[in-house]
This record gives structure tokens, sequence and C-alpha cells, in this order.
């Protein structure tokens, strides 16, 4: 008995089932939503069964007068599924039972009463198309938010190297100029004293001010120059203490533009969360789940105490209050608020945040404006409703225990 085949062929309207002669011997019709459409032709393109394949394979073993036959398809992954089922399947590479169903899939979805024309087809073609193609770039592009979580962690590591190198050149340069670790108090402003003037007998009012600091201060530090008791320290002492200075600044002028590349990412990859947290916090919030889809399958329970693990698990073994908020704490309208506010702050914005994840990873819609608008109000309304701290419960009190 001679063994019959049959071309599985998948189109934009469902997938079809062909002998060799061009017949249709079975069909599984997609839904006319675009969305659900969509979702198949993705599955398929990637390798995988889609619930049409799966369908129509079902219905093709329950066939007893269809005898023994082998399954023609075009993508190997599909057909070692189908043989996992138990069938006969081989792989062809666009044979003609498949291609005359595909040239001819207009006029078959008007015979079938899928659309009344031809045109109605066609647009219908059009809007499947437009969405697969956004998907499939939707797809590409939540890729990149791995890209923006390493570019994140890269900005804590250059955060913590700055941070140790500035207190290592305040003692260093401090050996010549001790005055000056009071008067400039911050880092940026330091490193660029000692990196282009160098020598407390080269500190004047015009330098200091090319270099963006005010007039006051900078005279303050010229009379601290001429009045120092610090050590003197030569050429080679004074080089090497400025090569250190440049390699701050070029550290700082590195993390300036990883932020400006995060911004841009962000936008791309995550522009809801980016609209209601920012760039960098919307980074730093991936950074701590690991990627955009971890994000937005976590619950906005879990999103809000994200950077704060040590003390919940904490407060869980002690039985003690778990935190209120974690790294979204660095958000102003929670960091500004009284503490008694901060709490129900936080479970409005992980909310938002929740939501805005979700939309940003399953459909690349932009909402960010709707959703900062609401969490302004709810936050005004918390602000109005909240304006004192809750009066503390009076515990009654305990019975000292008697000394025997």
């Amino acid at each position: 008995m001679m063994t019959k085949k049959l071309y599985l062929a998948d189109t934009c309207i469902g997938v079809f089932a062909v002998d060799e002669n061009g017949n249709i011997v079975e069909k599984v019709m997609y839904p006319k939503d675009i969305g659900k459409v969509v979702e198949e032709l993705v599955a398929v393109s990637e390798g995988k069964m889609n619930n049409a394949f799966s369908q129509i394979i079902e219905s093709i073993r329950s066939r007893e007068d269809l005898g023994d036959i082998t399954l023609i398809v075009e993508d190997p992954d599909i057909a070692r599924e189908i043989i996992q089922k138990g069938l006969k399947c081989d792989v062809a590479i666009a044979p003609e039972a498949i291609i005359n169903i595909r040239k001819n899939v207009s006029k078959l979805s008007v015979e079938l009463g899928l659309f009344p024309d031809d045109k109605v087809f066609k647009e219908y073609l059009h809007e499947v198309s437009l969405e697969l193609t956004r998907r499939k770039l939707r797809r590409y592009a939540q890729k990149r938010d791995l890209l923006a979580v390493q570019a994140i962690r890269a900005i804590d590591d250059i955060d913590k190297t700055l941070n140790l190198f500035a207190v290592r050149l305040r003692e260093w340069y401090s050996v010549h100029f001790p005055e000056l670790d009071d008067i400039s108090r911050e880092h940026e402003e330091y490193v660029k004293i000692a990196a282009e003037i160098g020598f407390r007998e080269q500190m004047e009012v015009n330098k200091l001010i090319k270099l963006g600091i005010s007039e006051g201060k900078a005279k303050r530090i010229v009379e601290a120059a001429q009045k120092s008791i610090g050590a003197e320290l030569s050429e080679i002492d004074m080089n090497i203490i400025k090569v250190f200075a440049n390699i701050w600044l070029e550290l700082y002028e590195l993390r300036e533009r990883l932020t400006e590349y995060i911004s841009q990412v962000m936008k791309e990859v995550a522009p809801n969360v980016t609209a209601l947290v920012g760039p960098l916090l919307g980074a730093r919030l991936l950074s701590l789940v690991g990627s955009l889809e971890e994000l937005a399958r976590v619950p906005a329970s879990t999103v809000q105490v994200l950077g704060a693990e040590k003390a919940l698990f904490r407060a869980l073994r002690t039985g003690g209050k778990p935190p209120k908020h974690g790294v979204i704490f660095q958000y102003p309208e929670i960091r500004k608020a009284p503490k008694w506010q901060r709490g129900k702050i936080s479970r409005a914005l992980a909310t938002k945040l929740s939501i805005a994840a979700r939309i940003d990873f399953f459909t690349g819609r932009y909402i960010g404006d709707e959703l900062r608008s609401k969490l302004y109000e709810r936050i005004d309304e918390i602000k109005q409703l909240y304006p004192k701290p809750p009066k503390k419960e009076s515990k009654p009190p305990t019975e000292r225990r008697k000394r025997r």
C-alpha cells in the first residue's frame, strides 16, 4: 500500500492540509481577532506548533479514511514536534502544493466566506502585516533591555570607584592644601581644582571662576591657599596627583555618557516605565529583577520592595515591620513626602509601574502621560487625606517581673 502525502500549509487565514493533487483535506481557520492571529503567526515563524497546527494534526489523526499518511512541512522544528506526537513527517522546502495554496489564499478566503471580497481581505492582510512587524520589532527591542541593565550596573560600579578615588585624592592632595577639603565639599569641584590648577601658589580667583566656582568661594580658596599649613610638593609629586585627578574626571564623563545612553535605550525599550520614574530608576528596577519581562510578571507588591530584600526577610524572620519601599524611594515624591505618607505613595507608584511594565512588554503602546497623570492625582489625594501623622496606639503597661 502506497503512503499518502499530506502537505501542511500555514497561511495568514489558517492552516490547510492539502493532498498531492492540491485538494484541501482538512483546514483550521484562525480567529478574526488580529492580535490572536499575529500570536499564531509569530509562533510558526519561531518554529513552534501553534494552536491551528495542533488542531489540524488531531483532526488528521482521528480520520480513519486517510490510512497511512506522511505529513510534509517546511520547518524542521515543527516536523520534530509532529514526529513526537506519533505521526510520520518529512521536511520539504517550498513544495508546489503549499505554494499553490498561498497563491490562492485571497480567493480561498472569499470562497470560505471569511471576507466578502478581495478588497476587504487585502485590508485585513495589511493590518495583520503591520501588527506582525510591530510585534517582531518589539521583541527585538525587548532584548535591548539587557543593554540598559548592564549600563546601569556599570554606572553603579563607576559610582563606587568615583567615591573611592575622591576620598583617596582628598587625603593625597590634603598633604599640600588641607584647607581646601573643608571649603570644597563637592567631589567634582575639588577634583577639577586639583587637576586644572594643582599648586596652591597658583590659585587665582579668575582661574577658579573659569572652573565654575562662585566668586565668593573662589576668594575664600585663594585666601586659604595663601595661609595654608600644607607641605610643599615637587613637580613630580603634583604631576602624578594631576594624572589621578584627570582619571577621575574621565570616569565622571563616562558616567554622564552612560546616563545619556540609558535614557535613549529606556525610551525605546520601556517608554511607559521611563515616563513614570525616569530612565535611571527604571533601568535600576530592570537590573534588580533581571529584565523587562521579569518586571512585567512580578506583582506590584514585589515591585514596591525591590532593593529592600534584606529588610523584608529580616522582618519576616523576626516578626517586625516590613519595609514600605525599596529602590523606588529614589522617586522624588516618595523621598520628599512625610514618613506616614511614604508607604501609601510607594504602593500607588508600584501599582502604576506594574501596569507600565506589562504594557511595555506585551503591547508596546505608550500611555505614560496618562499613567503619570493618574499617579499624581493619587499622590495629591493621599496628601489631602493624610496631612497629619496617625495617632500612636498606647500600649498597656506591662508588669515587671518580680525578682526572686
